[in-house]
């Protein structure tokens, strides 16, 4: 007769060795999720969270995973990080960093300390004012949005900047401003519901593209003087960036960053940071706003560093203010 302890070590050993062979598999097979959120779809920084998500998920053999959420904006993208208790990564200028840091401009209602664990990873392309009207007007400058029925969006951060340079520039009583959130602009100027939309966003952006490509459209300069008035950095977008639209257009730009938090650990932050930068040429290949990226942006950053992303940009030798340490 078999030793029944003998048959219950073999079923044990067995055993044992089974769920080690499954522990080694899972360890094999395990991700990292990053929750990732920008903008309202098809808006530019929406797709450059696609790209950013691919680049990733191939060059670290699918060992972290961005998951891309739709977002009203940057302002509620820096909001929950009251909320956000994992991996979270979002896009906003540096100037809403500072303000939720501080409890002031949008954030003066809801301050928390939270905010202060908010830490920089890396540079995304400037968000760029573009102030868009129907029709083949040439060069126009601010005064040809006088009368006009303007969407603007509602509770973005390019919603609140459009408003503040129609106070800058005396239009603000004379601008109707359409209530409808703003990736609705394109179809809305299609079909004659308004007369021009504005978005602040990366260029080539695809909302100016979709309009340009159905209905001849102008883009708004500002003169030397309003864009010191602004107090935001000069742009110029090239002429022949939108189709019809082919004088060179003066208008501002913002530097926008992708933030995490101290939640993140330091690995996952060095690996989304080194990916980013070592994948960065191929990206620029794929889509022209990534070309405009260079290691200086990282001096437009509001905050800390995270230490993860802080130890590439060491190992990399690219310079970084004692402020952002």
């Amino acid at each position: 007769m078999r030793n029944p302890f003998c048959f219950l070590r073999h079923t044990l050993g067995v055993s044992v060795a089974t769920l080690a062979l499954a522990s080694l598999a899972f360890s094999a097979h395990a991700e990292t999720r990053v929750t990732y959120k920008s903008a309202a779809a098809g808006t530019s920084y929406y797709l450059m969270g696609l790209e950013l998500a691919e680049v990733v998920r191939k060059g670290t053999d699918d060992a972290i995973i961005f998951a891309s959420e739709e977002s009203q904006g940057s302002v509620q993208n820096v909001m929950e990080v009251l909320a956000r208790q994992g991996n979270y990564v979002f896009t906003s200028p540096s100037v809403l960093i500072e303000q939720a840091m501080a409890g002031e401009g949008a954030f003066a209602e809801r301050p928390h300390l939270r905010f202060q664990e908010i830490r920089g990873l890396l540079p995304l392309p400037p968000m760029t004012m573009h102030f868009v009207l129907a029709g083949d007007n040439g060069d126009i400058d601010f005064s040809a949005l006088e009368g006009k029925h303007i969407l603007i969006g509602r509770g973005t951060f390019s919603a609140r900047e459009a408003a503040r340079y129609l106070a800058l520039f005396d239009l603000d009583d004379s601008v109707r401003i359409a209530d409808a959130a703003i990736n609705s602009g394109p179809d809305a100027i299609k079909s004659g519901q308004i007369d021009g939309f504005v978005t602040a966003s990366a260029y080539p952006s695809p909302g100016v593209i979709e309009a340009a490509g159905s209905l001849p459209i102008s883009l708004v300069s500002l003169t030397n003087a309003q864009v010191e008035q602004t107090g935001a950095s000069r742009q110029t977008i090239p002429g022949g960036t939108y189709p019809g639209v082919n004088n060179d257009v003066q208008t501002t730009s913002l530097p926008v960053m992708a933030y995490t938090t101290t939640a993140m650990d330091d690995e996952t932050a060095y690996t989304i940071t080194k990916t980013f930068w070592e994948s960065l040429d191929g990206m620029a290949e794929a889509a022209a706003w990534w070309s405009s990226i260079t290691p200086d942006m990282l001096a437009n950053m509001t905050g800390l560093l995270h230490p993860g992303a802080q130890r590439y940009y060491q190992e990399a030798g690219f310079e970084v203010s004692d402020a952002l340490r």
